[in-house]
């Protein structure tokens, strides 16, 4: 069962943690404490205030695994496993294994893409990663966020042996490539406007002027 902080709990109601605070002392929703008297929230609160009998829930817990390449199939398949036994050990019985080949900065995944859709279309409860840059390089939080305004939960287990490295250094230098091409159009095209003397003359006369007119 996953728990939350007061301030995270009123993120995802869209509410203040002061409001919170007034609910638990009207009884409108009451935090349960530690030991060391800290409130915290649980996800079936989350299910109970947004009016959704968790018995009654038929959408689908989601496992979802991906690694860059075809060559990383055995990767993926520890994904598989970990994931499997961790939701068996919480006594989630998983519909979908979505297994995903593609960079995490790509967000044209097609398999992604369909998931986030079935997200969308309320056939999503729960999706477990092993590590959120297996479900997106980056902007996991954003993502994150999106899922939970369809009521729609993303577990990371977060195991590092199943995040590797090589992949993240893939990723940083396909962004350096990526900025490195843009750079290098951006001086091919500066030179070619500095050879071409009618050009440049065009773009200087349609340049905006910064006289002051004078009164």
């Amino acid at each position: 069962m996953t728990n939350y902080k007061p301030k995270e709990f009123a993120a995802l109601l869209n509410v203040t943690v002061k409001t919170l605070q007034r609910w638990d002392r009207e009884k409108i929703l009451v935090a349960n404490r530690t030991p060391t008297n800290r409130r915290y929230y649980t996800y079936d609160q989350y299910l109970q205030f947004k009016g959704i009998e968790k018995d009654t829930d038929s959408r689908k817990i989601v496992l979802y695994a991906r690694v860059s390449s075809r060559k990383q199939t055995d990767d993926l398949e520890n994904q598989v496993d970990f994931l499997q036994q961790y939701a068996n050990a919480k006594g989630l019985i998983v519909d979908t294994i979505v297994r995903d080949y593609g960079s995490g900065l790509n967000y044209n995944r097609k398999k992604w893409n369909q998931l986030l859709d079935a997200v969308m279309e309320n056939q999503v409860r729960m999706i477990l990663v092993s590590h959120r840059d297996r479900f997106v390089r980056f902007g996991f939080d954003w993502f994150e966020r999106f899922c939970k305004k369809f009521n729609v939960e993303i577990v990371v287990v977060n195991n590092e042996k199943l995040s590797p490295q090589e992949e993240l250094v893939q990723d940083i230098v396909s962004i350096l490539h990526v900025f490195s091409c843009r750079l290098y159009g951006l001086r091919k095209y500066k030179k070619q406007i500095e050879g071409d003397e009618e050009l440049a003359e065009i773009i200087q006369d349609r340049a905006p002027s910064h006289r002051t007119a004078k009164g």
